[in-house]
């Protein structure tokens, strides 16, 4: 029995992505024999103890006893909380918060034909092979997509069909073939003499855009992956007939094939599970809200005052949200270069937020605050994914605030089944500004279709060379948007919107600090939002 034991705990654990050493794997036993856990129960019971330990901000891989007793700790504490929940679901055992240094590093093994965790450990100063297989591994990952998609897919019964099946293929099957129609896949780039090439995993070549009347939907920069029809010529050139976004997967379709995959680190969860969860969410959650605000410039007057008038409202109306986001910038000017009367503005402006907040506290007791760095805010690097905000300037917060969290830019919420995914960039200028060929005409509503198209399409955050939005290679991983999310959130200087691409819900909350400050309530139990 106790060996039966021992395996389902190691299992569950397992699951977690954790390993257990001989005194953990006992002090788990001891705590379930203590509260007398029946059989039916123990893989439930487990589970809850795994998913707390993976919440603390000190868990290692390897499972610390020190930590585990905590938790343990943590756990017989809110025996009172658990009473309130004990016929419905209590979200705080369902919450987490996802840094991009957390996330473990899955990588495409085209031996394999699937994921294969890295075993290899994780540097800021990722060496040249680790680029290429950062680029390498965005460009598998598509192309198995491609290859899935009922265009690409040949069928396994004879028919007319199969006469219309588009074939990819590869640079080095262009040689020798002028006068010839072909089909690639390849990232957009510039080689050595500035013309613009396509590039694959084989080799290159140059693009001439002269009989391009007008790409297809999306927006298309170097870095970007590109499906390109065209005509090889004789001057060793694809002369394109036309250009499109290679084709994305719905959420539901990846997580048919890889739901045994833990991509954030936190469990994986059959689709079973998931649609289980997903219904208990609906039904028992359907009040729960997420609040997310942008460009919080705290050295406004302005912005403390419509923050007042903010949590008024949600005292005054019994509305209270689970989670409040609040995304950089949090100063309305840069200081990385400023005085130090600059520096003490940006700590005072902390220090007050904390004693805003703590006037409430039936919110602190229940909301969660999770603060995303700007791309001006004072963080240890600049370059993707961005580290916390620096420490220092956080220490009235962390006093005052009990359930805070201090996230790398981008993150992740994993809620329940949900995973919502957190980026604050100024993205459409970016794009805009290194926008290649065609440059039609596009109007306002297009180009907020087309910039979600696109990051969705690439599965990537930041589709951009490079040269242009430097990102750590080991870190690649936590830009990748596949399987694509639930929610994304764009958080962006550019009018706000929202609009659902491929079942995910994406929108931009805008600027809070503005003549009209307004943020946006996401709903978990309906999977959309609205602003307010």
């Amino acid at each position: 029995m106790a060996d039966a034991r021992q395996r389902v705990i190691i299992k569950v654990f397992r699951k977690y992505s954790n390993a257990l050493g001989p005194d953990a794997l006992n002090l788990i036993e001891d705590i379930l024999e203590e509260h007398d856990i029946p059989e039916d129960d123990l893989e439930t019971s487990i589970e809850t103890l795994a998913r707390d330990y993976n919440k603390q901000d000190d868990a290692t891989m390897k499972v610390s006893v020190e930590v585990l007793r905590r938790v343990y700790a943590k756990l017989q504490d809110q025996d009172d909380d658990d009473e309130i929940h004990k016929d419905g679901l209590n979200p705080e055992n369902h919450l987490f918060f996802i840094d991009a240094y957390e996330m473990p590093k899955w990588h495409w093994s085209n031996e394999r034909g699937s994921f294969e965790r890295s075993s290899t450990s994780l540097s800021v100063s990722a060496s040249p092979e680790s680029r290429i297989l950062a680029i390498r591994d965005r460009l598998d990952i598509i192309r198995q997509c491609i290859l899935r998609n009922e265009h690409f897919a040949p069928s396994t019964i004879p028919s007319r069909d199969r006469e219309k099946l588009v074939t990819l293929k590869s640079t080095k099957q262009l040689l020798g073939r002028p006068g010839q129609r072909f089909l690639l896949l390849g990232m957009l780039t510039h080689n050595k003499e500035g013309k613009m090439c396509l590039e694959d995993a084989d080799g290159s070549v140059v693009l001439d855009y002269s009989t391009l009347d007008e790409p297809g939907e999306g927006l298309y920069t170097e870095g970007c992956f590109a499906l390109v029809e065209g005509e090889y010529t004789e001057d060793a050139t694809l002369k394109i007939i036309a250009i499109g976004q290679p084709p994305s997967e719905p959420r539901a379709t990846a997580r048919s094939i890889y739901g045994h995959i833990d991509f954030l680190g936190k469990g994986s969860t059959s689709i079973l599970e998931d649609a289980h969860l997903a219904l208990r969410v609906r039904e028992e959650l359907h009040d729960m809200h997420f609040f997310f605000l942008s460009d919080v410039w705290l050295d406004v007057p302005d912005t403390l005052k419509n923050l007042r008038r903010m949590f008024d409202n949600c005292i005054e109306n019994d509305f209270i949200p689970k989670v409040i986001v609040l995304c950089g910038d949090f100063s309305s000017k840069s200081i990385s270069q400023g005085s130090g009367r600059d520096i003490q503005r940006y700590q005072d402006g902390f220090d007050t937020l904390a004693d805003l907040v703590a006037q409430y506290p039936s919110i602190t007791r229940y909301t969660h605050f999770l603060f995303v760095p700007g791309p001006l805010d004072l963080t240890l690097n600049s370059i993707l994914p961005r580290r916390p905000i620096m420490s220092s300037f956080l220490t009235k917060l962390k006093n005052k605030i009990p359930k805070i969290h201090f996230a790398t830019n981008p993150c992740r919420i994993k809620f329940f089944d949900q995973e919502i995914v957190i980026f604050r960039e100024d993205m459409m200028s970016k794009m805009l500004r290194n926008m290649i060929g065609t440059k039609a005409e596009i109007s306002s509503e297009d180009l907020k279709r087309y910039l979600v198209q696109t990051i969705l399409d690439q599965m990537h955050l930041c589709p951009l060379a490079l040269n242009i939005q430097p990102i750590l290679a080991d870190y690649d991983h936590s830009l990748r948007l596949y399987p694509l999310p639930t929610a994304l959130v764009l958080a962006d200087k550019y009018d706000r919107y929202k609009l659902t691409y491929m079942g995910c819900h994406v929108f931009n909350p805008g600027t809070f600090s503005s003549n009209k400050p307004v943020f946006w309530m996401y709903k978990p139990a309906e999977l959309n939002s609205e602003e307010w």
